[in-house]
């Protein structure tokens, strides 16, 4: 008898069946009271309130008021339960919002939103990616985007390059904004007196004649602005999408 697909089919992971609710009942008999949600929920103001750092199993209990093992009914390792919290903090994806004529519009309008949820909950970018996005908000999130791009006659390969690009560039922008706070918090001084500083210190070490691009930099006076966060993430946004439309012009010519 041939296999069917069901059964060809890799099994899924115990915490991907738990996200999409296709997993049972918690075995042992799930303490009343708690849920899945609940426990996520708990972690993630864990991890909102004191850091990634502060999430445990344990601590995640006591908040709840169950003792630790009763966790363990829900989630099988705390592995499960980071994976569990970052597609909590992503949340319901943005919608489209453009396609067509309008994919950039929709795009751009995606990437803000990805941007806005990052740094509501800052402790996503600190937590290594394990694999490509199985969990219901992830793949929403990913089609979403991708809708944005019907009509503009990419090819589904290129669709999905534009999508890791785009989510790329919104995490690295993040995880450098998160730690460039980080360091300012450190210090006790703003950003708008750590770059100022920055570009003295470039000054005193870097020798005009061996580094004349860089006393440019200085001359112009770019270190002592302070354009902000914002800025920065627009001017990258708009050419990583110059680019995508360049891509988009050249295969509707041919």
């Amino acid at each position: 008898m041939e296999p069917t697909p069901d059964q060809t089919a890799a099994a899924l992971p115990p915490v991907i069946e738990a996200a999409w609710g296709v997993r049972g009942r918690a075995p042992r008999g799930p303490r009343p009271g708690l849920t899945l949600a609940g426990i996520v929920a708990a972690a993630v103001a864990v991890a909102d309130a004191d850091g990634l750092a502060a999430v445990s199993m344990s601590r995640v209990a006591k908040e709840l008021g169950a003792a630790t093992m009763a966790l363990y009914r829900y989630v099988g390792a705390k592995d499960d339960l980071l994976t569990l919290m970052v597609d909590a903090a992503y949340g319901e994806p943005p919608g489209p919002g453009g396609t067509g004529p309008h994919w950039r519009a929709g795009l751009a309008r995606w990437a803000w939103a990805e941007r806005t949820a990052l740094h509501r909950h800052p402790w996503v970018v600190r937590i290594p990616i394990s694999g490509p996005p199985l969990t219901p908000h992830a793949l929403g999130w990913l089609e979403d985007g991708l809708r944005c791009l019907a009509g503009t006659g990419l090819t589904e390969p290129e669709k999905m390059s534009v999508m890791l690009l785009l989510t790329g560039y919104v995490r690295n922008e993040v995880l450098l904004t998160v730690q460039i706070q980080d360091a300012s918090a450190a210090s006790g001084r703003g950003p708008d007196e750590i770059m100022p500083e920055y570009g003295r210190l470039v000054a005193r070490l870097a020798d005009r004649a061996r580094f004349p691009a860089l006393h440019a930099v200085l001359d112009a006076g770019v270190l002592d602005r302070d354009d902000g966060p914002d800025d920065e993430f627009v001017f990258g946004l708009d050419r990583l999408l110059d680019g995508v439309e360049a891509l988009v012009v050249r295969r509707a010519a041919t």
